[in-house]
């Protein structure tokens, strides 16, 4: 996208328009992440085999953890890339964009030789026993030893391609590992063909991210003389302006994503306590209700150059006519796939696994989970928001109130009220103290 192509969605389209032309791509890599998440747990699901779909489970917090370096050197780097768009610093958006990757990079292989180093005791702290032992770690072979780098990078770069307003491109990079998963898995997973089961579904995520790597390289290859995203080695250092903008959004993007992995590991182990049907009911009914999760996170990431670009450039009403037009269509929107959610849960979760007992469970779990799905969408925006200013602190707040003040405890207290299905209602509580703190300070801010 040349310069002039920038300057006009930023700073002279429609707000309807330019919200469209950010926001519709990431929402629909979103969704197709979604649905690769939702197709391990379909396929696995096909071998009618609760241990190997715990297992999928199981290791979802470590995959989860991931974010913990995207958020820091993704979110950061492109929210200080927008900014610096908008203040027409242009040596500092490529010395960022060059900063993100190469941490990205490091961190993503410093994460894999951790996780070899310690796989025994990690394997235990995510709840794995006797019987989904081998099979978690068959699963992680190949999504977390192997795969952490590719899987990380791909993200990131998502990231910082979008952060110039290049959603599309962005998406389609996104877009074509996953639906190269979704191709693979029922290949590598299912008895016609490898039969490797949950191993297969690691290995097909592999292969997808490196694939969606190829992509952005070649992509930043192709438009090396138009694109401010910069991987170039020479652009690589630790300025002190840079190391401070980018941190200061992304470390508490990374805190809040290391936090979303402790709530979830506690969760699992309480949940295993039931046995391998609970726990793959829950990982059914948490992959169910990703797909209005990850539209209303799509949501919030895609407005955030338009946020960051216009606060830095001074056009403070663009910035607030953005926000409250994602509002005014969002709310609704989610309000109404809680209600189909709702009165549906039992049929939807049947879709994925043809056990009565997994099936009881993921219907009461998705109930309590659904009801938060509209909360959650205003506190995505409200921490968007925050990161796209600036005010990393901020996104740091609500990441504590979440996860340490309210849902941890929660989950504690409800599993001791009403054993197991208490579970499921420990976000929505959360997600609605904290709906009204984002209410008042988006009313502050705008």
């Amino acid at each position: 996208m040349a310069e002039n192509e920038k300057e006009e969605l930023f700073e002279c389209m429609p707000i309807p328009s330019a919200v469209a032309k950010l926001t519709v791509p990431t929402i629909l890599s979103s969704l197709v992440m979604v649905l690769y998440n939702l197709a391990d747990t379909y396929f696995v699901g096909i071998l009618n085999d609760p241990v190997q779909n715990a297992a999928v489970t199981l290791a979802a917090p470590v995959l989860l953890a991931f974010n913990a370096v995207n958020n820091l050197f993704g979110v950061g780097s492109s929210s200080m890339m927008s900014r610096a768009l908008g203040r027409k610093e242009y040596d500092t958006v490529y010395r960022s964009s060059a900063f993100g990757f190469y941490c990205a990079l490091f961190c993503g292989i410093i994460f894999s030789l951790l996780c070899i180093m310690f796989r025994s005791p990690l394997l235990i702290l995510l709840g794995a026993d006797a019987d989904t032992l081998a099979a978690t770690d068959s699963y992680m072979l190949w999504t977390v030893y192997c795969g952490a780098a590719p899987a990380i990078l791909n993200v990131v770069l998502a990231y910082l391609v979008r952060s110039e307003g290049s959603s599309f491109h962005a998406s389609i990079g996104t877009m074509s590992g996953c639906l190269l998963n979704i191709v693979l898995d029922p290949m590598f997973i299912l008895p016609w063909g490898l039969n490797m089961g949950a191993a297969g579904a690691g290995l097909a995520t592999f292969l997808s991210n490196c694939a969606a790597c190829c992509y952005f390289f070649v992509l930043l290859h192709v438009r090396k003389k138009t694109t401010f995203v910069c991987i170039n080695p020479k652009k690589f250092g630790f300025h002190k302006k840079i190391v401070l903008g980018v941190c200061g959004v992304g470390i508490p993007a990374s805190i809040q994503n290391l936090l979303n992995v402790t709530g979830m590991t506690i969760l699992n182990n309480f949940t295993s306590i039931h046995g391998a049907d609970a726990v793959a009911a829950m990982g059914i009914a948490q992959k169910i209700n990703m797909i209005p999760m990850q539209i209303a996170l799509g949501f919030s990431q895609g407005i955030m150059p338009l946020v960051g670009y216009n606060f830095s450039s001074g056009n403070r009403k663009r910035m607030k006519d953005a926000i409250l037009f994602a509002m005014k269509l969002m709310v609704p929107a989610t309000i109404l796939v809680s209600l189909c959610y709702y009165a549906g849960a039992g049929g939807i979760v049947s879709i994925f696994m043809k056990n009565e007992q997994i099936i009881r469970y993921g219907e009461k779990f998705l109930r309590g989970f659904c009801l938060g799905q509209t909360l959650i969408f205003i506190d995505f925006l409200a921490v968007g928001v925050f990161q796209a200013l600036g005010m990393g602190k901020y996104a740091l707040y609500f990441a504590i109130m979440r996860k340490i003040l309210l849902e941890i405890p929660a989950l504690y207290v409800l599993n001791w009220l009403f054993p197991l299905y208490g579970l499921a209602y420990a976000q929505p509580f959360a997600e609605l103290v904290l709906a009204v703190a984002a209410i008042v300070m988006l009313r502050r801010i705008l």
